[in-house]
């Protein structure tokens, strides 16, 4: 910048002094011969094209100038390095053009990195997919080998039958929690936010594990005023809500008991689920929310350990959240929290 000022100092000059000069004459002119008249306009004359062809030079260094430092400022941000010549509060056409470049580079940085979270997302998924699959795969190949066998008697034959059909139905379960989770993690479901009654979104996600809890003589009451509305999506709610009774079920002992209360609060609506279940352990809260986690305490339980991690998906996307309290040997509280 001090070179490019000091540039513009003898055109200026220049151009003074050819000013001055035709004021001058202009002032004192019937006191002037023709023939200095004519020298000192032709001097003027010359002072002008001196002064507009320095101008030129000028413009000419000042756009060089400018497209070496761009250029500068372009190399520097393609080796991921701040430019040296940015100076954010100098009010220039560089510190314009670099400051435009960056937002721009900022930009591109911030699609590469979610190009890169979605390749790594993808990689995970089919990662998860391949090994979750392969279980009751092969156990079903092994079941459809041992029923090939002329010499299997019918008891045997209908015990690998049964154990054949249980894993179809495992594998079955397994490939829709998949596709469930693939459609959240890349956001390809829609969700149809309606001021809907709790109530009624409640008493589908109950309906759908009443006889599992039945079968082991669980209780189930639910404290929820039929009026409470809140606005979400009663499908994928109910979903999660089930996803979350369901794991209160398997997890219950017998004559157990789950407990559902609802409490609208000024910004969020709380949905307590209390079971009289195991427990988690402290250690494990942010565990339990996790792909495919199971513990050593569940694993002789049918699951792929998607259900709480799907509820917390489906509740985030609308907005809320989930947080658990548990007391191992006494039960599980998982508090579910709608906007009102």
């Amino acid at each position: 910048m001090r070179r490019s000022v000091a540039a513009h100092l003898p055109y200026k000059h220049i151009s003074l002094a050819a000013a001055v000069l035709l004021l001058l004459v202009g002032l004192v002119w019937d006191a002037l011969s023709p023939l200095l008249v004519r020298t000192l306009l032709l001097i003027s004359g010359v002072l002008v094209l001196l002064a507009s062809l320095l101008w030129e030079k000028q413009m000419l260094r000042r756009q060089s100038d400018l497209a070496n430092a761009v250029c500068e400022t372009i190399d520097a941000l393609m080796d991921g390095q701040q430019p040296e010549n940015y100076r954010p509060y100098e009010e220039s056409d560089l510190s314009k053009i670099q400051s435009r470049l960056l937002v721009y580079y900022d930009r591109m940085m911030e699609a590469r990195s979610a190009s890169e979270e979605d390749r790594q997302l993808i990689q995970e998924l089919v990662s998860d997919i391949s090994h979750q699959v392969k279980t009751p795969m092969a156990n079903i190949r092994m079941f459809a080998d041992l029923l090939e066998k002329p010499q299997l008697t019918a008891e045997k034959r209908a015990e690998f039958s049964g154990t054949m059909s249980a894993q179809i139905n495992k594998l079955d379960f397994l490939l829709a929690s998949l596709i469930k989770m693939s459609r959240l993690e890349t956001g390809t479901f829609v969700l149809h936010m309606e001021d809907n009654h709790l109530y009624d979104t409640i008493a589908q996600a109950v309906g759908t594990i009443f006889a599992k809890a039945d079968q082991k003589n669980i209780q189930i009451e639910v404290d929820c005023e039929s009026t409470v509305t809140v606005q979400h999506d009663g499908k994928w709610t109910a979903e999660a809500l089930e996803n979350i009774l369901d794991n209160a079920v398997k997890y219950t002992p017998a004559g157990g008991k789950i407990s559902i209360s609802v409490r609208p609060w000024q910004f969020y609506t709380r949905i307590d689920i209390t079971d009289t279940g195991i427990g988690v352990p402290s250690e494990h809260y942010h565990d339990v929310f996790r792909r495919f986690y199971r513990t050593q305490e569940t694993a002789m339980e049918e699951g792929v350990g998607l259900g709480l991690y799907l509820a917390r998906s489906i509740i985030t996307r609308q907005k809320g959240y989930i947080s658990v309290k548990s007391e191992v040997g006494k039960g599980t509280t998982f508090s579910v929290f709608l906007l009102s």
